[in-house]
């Protein structure tokens, strides 16, 4: 049964660039009206993502000014803006090009919306072009919302969206298969510990380089073996020996869209 929604909901509303003081608890702001092709969803559960943490720091930016191109669109944000890339919740209300059928729903979301494949302007992600979680309600196109039925929490759900996503698409753009020896850096982070349980689903054998203190816990969400960052990894695995490494240290990573 789905619930009557309200005129105003409770959201924590970034105002600018900078450290916490930028982020305002309202308890008057609007709900979102779904669009034709969207689905209001009823949040239970938004995780905190490190690309909400540097959305709003402005750590996206590639000029000196981040206000100006600090979205992952390469454009300003649209201040104030809710943040939250990853949700967890209930749809309560549909766009009129939407079944019906789908109020009632328990879904998660994919961050990353396109309006086309080519155009990195295009691009609006979750918490960035347009508003996030960290808000009772929010609006996102119905096709970006999916079903879950399972035994996890909304809590536990709501730590897959940006993560695994990302560790998705790193692996397809990869065609890692089962015959793959994958090494994965940054093993122990959100997007490595997703990369490791990722290729194992797809039957590659996964090495994954993590601190010695983390090393039990990678091999028990799949890797056959762990080395230290300090290894010598021609010494320990011999040359060529490994067919695909899913690099998440020496490059910039973030949420789950390459824009190239």
């Amino acid at each position: 049964m789905v619930d009557s929604i309200p005129t105003v909901m409770s959201a924590v509303v970034l105002t600018g660039h900078g450290d916490f003081d930028q982020l305002d608890y309202q308890t008057h702001v609007p709900v979102p009206v779904p669009g034709n092709d969207e689905v209001l969803i009823k949040v239970s559960a938004a995780g905190v993502n490190n690309t909400d943490i540097n959305t709003r720091i402005g750590w996206y930016s590639k000029s000196n000014n981040s206000s100006e191109d600090a979205g992952w669109s390469g454009q300003a944000l649209p201040l104030p803006l809710i943040q939250g890339a990853d949700v967890c919740g209930e749809i309560v209300a549909v766009g009129a090009q939407v079944n019906k059928n789908r109020l009632g729903q328990r879904v998660i979301v994919e961050p990353c919306f396109r309006d086309t494949d080519t155009q990195p302007s295009q691009m609006r992600y979750l918490g960035s072009e347009c508003n996030g979680g960290f808000a009772q309600y929010t609006c996102v196109p119905a096709q970006h919302a999916y079903n879950v039925s399972c035994d996890l929490t909304d809590i536990e759900l709501a730590s897959f969206p940006c993560s695994y996503s990302t560790a998705e698409n790193m692996l397809t753009k990869a065609r890692v298969g089962t015959e793959d020896k994958v090494l994965i850096t940054g093993a122990s982070g959100g997007v490595g510990s997703a990369a490791v349980q990722l290729a194992k689903a797809r039957g590659a054998e996964v090495i994954a380089i993590t601190s010695t203190g983390k090393s039990d816990q990678l091999l028990a969400l799949g890797a056959r073996q762990t080395l230290s960052r300090s290894a010598d990894l021609v010494q320990s695995l011999g040359a060529n020996s490994v067919d695909v490494v899913i690099d998440l240290v020496a490059a910039l990573n973030g949420p789950s869209c390459s824009m190239f």
